[in-house]
């Protein structure tokens, strides 16, 4: 059984718009020297290549930090008999772990960098399989009087307010992606952006200890909409900003070209979009939580 560690709005309506992030060749990314790898404290590497009995999956943290994995997982090894190892990451560190044939199977959130991955060989299709928004979060008091705006606009005034902080991703993760793909919109170079004061601090890490960061500092941040409310009754921050079309979030599922367990790589795909599992993916922390963390979408061109 796959070892985990958990630290830890509403969707009107199904939104159909284009990813306009830009993107670097994927190749890139990868080492000139495949050695071993073994697993650090971080999880930012991964172990060798466990026994052909087993499934390794990359998944971006807010799939991993929701808990929505440690509620699939035993589902899928109990109906094909097979042991799933999920490591989390941010996207483009999943990326990179599919480029070097190290996981057989990615779920990720940046539709440009996916269908990079498949145009370029590393990958077989890119399939939709739930979606929700991403919001910014901000302490009570909204001190830069974002409530309200679009992302265009309250990107625009965090950079001129001169006192606000902002705590960005700063990982290359989806995450990340969508903030450059916001401020682009806006109108500016993220390079400025970063380099531009005191007010905008990169954390280097997932998006619960950003959401952490963030609720220490009384700065505001990007995040996805589900990890925000996994982690809300723990923060002091609310949602300021939570619509636009720019926000639409969408995962998808795509099995590794290279996985040296094609078969049940495949099994996971049709696993994630059967109507079963889409009925579950709907549900799920409604309990707890009292709304939906994602909204299924197989079979949607999104």
């Amino acid at each position: 059984m796959t070892k985990y560690i958990f630290s830890g709005m509403l969707i009107i309506a199904l939104l159909s718009v284009a990813c306009g992030e830009e993107v670097e060749p994927l190749a890139e990314t990868v080492p000139e020297q495949n050695t071993e790898i073994t697993e650090d404290t971080g999880n930012e590497s991964v172990p060798p290549r466990p026994s052909a009995g087993r499934l390794r999956v990359a998944t971006t943290t807010s799939l991993y930090d929701t808990g929505l994995w440690s509620y699939l997982e035993p589902m899928f090894e109990e109906e094909y008999g097979v042991e799933l190892d999920v490591l989390y990451a941010g996207t483009g560190k999943a990326l990179e772990w599919g480029l070097r044939g190290d996981v057989d199977v990615i779920t990720v959130h940046s539709r440009a960098r996916e269908e990079q991955f498949v145009e370029e060989g590393y990958g077989l299709a890119r399939i939709p399989f739930a979606y929700n928004y991403f919001l910014i979060a901000g302490s009570p008091d909204d001190p830069a009087g974002l409530e309200g705006m679009m992302p265009e606009e309250a990107f625009t005034t965090l950079m001129n307010s001169g006192e606000a902080v902002f705590v960005s991703r700063g990982d290359d993760s989806g995450t990340h992606g969508k903030e450059k793909a916001i401020w682009a919109a806006a109108g500016y170079d993220y390079d400025d952006v970063r380099t531009s004061g005191d007010w905008y601090v990169e954390g280097g890490s997932g998006m619960g200890p950003t959401l952490v960061m963030a609720d220490e500092m009384n700065a505001y941040t990007l995040s996805d909409m589900g990890t925000f409310i996994a982690y809300q009754n723990h923060l002091d921050l609310e949602p300021v900003v939570d619509q636009g079309d720019v926000l639409l979030n969408v995962y998808s599922v795509l099995e590794v070209t290279s996985s040296r367990n094609p078969e049940m790589a495949e099994n996971l795909v049709e696993f994630l979009t059967s109507e079963t599992v889409q009925e579950l993916i709907g549900n799920y922390g409604v309990d707890e939580y009292g709304i939906q963390l994602f909204t299924p979408c197989a079979g949607l061109d999104m």
